[in-house]
């Protein structure tokens, strides 16, 4: 069985969001917050980021409230694939995240030869871009993908920071 190198997480994590610095929107927001297995990561490029240790697993949210421009949200998608390889669209759906359009896509990709699953949701709202993913082995993909779901359902922005 292929089991996750630690360093695959640390190599996934600067790669999700955008690159640019990461202020905080005004007021904050909020996310539903998974709780155990999932233990938080302090990493300076996500806003929140969370890990299952051993297991390969990440979610994370960020917001950037700098300026962007108006990109569509599927280029805002394709930025968060940037380090990936032998990337597969399996599934992509606008949904309804706190009263605005998301573009959710789920992608099986590489990452330094390694196979993960990706489940990805961009959003734009009061200025700012959000992001959320979820990264896992292809394994295990299924088995944490409620964690997601509800860390995106409990989004609300201009909220109290959680």
């Amino acid at each position: 069985m292929l089991r996750p190198r630690p360093s695959l997480l640390l190599l996934l994590l600067p790669l999700l969001g955008c690159a640019a610095p990461r202020p905080r929107p005004e007021g904050g927001y909020q996310v539903g917050l998974p709780g155990a297995p999932w233990r938080p990561l302090g990493v300076k490029d996500n806003d929140r980021a969370y890990a299952i240790e051993g297991t390969g697993q990440l979610l994370q949210a960020n917001a950037t409230c700098e300026e962007h421009g108006d990109p569509p949200l599927d280029v805002l998608t394709r930025h968060l694939l940037m380090g990936f390889t032998d990337q597969q669209l399996r599934a992509q759906a606008r949904v309804p995240v706190d009263g605005r359009e998301a573009l959710r896509s789920r992608y099986g990709a590489k990452l330094d030869g390694v196979p993960v699953e990706l489940d990805l949701l961009v959003l734009k709202k009061d200025g700012c871009v959000y992001d959320f993913s979820y990264v896992s082995p292809p394994a295990l993909f299924e088995s944490r993908l409620r964690d997601f779901e509800q860390l995106v359902a409990g989004f609300h922005a201009g909220g109290r920071a959680s």
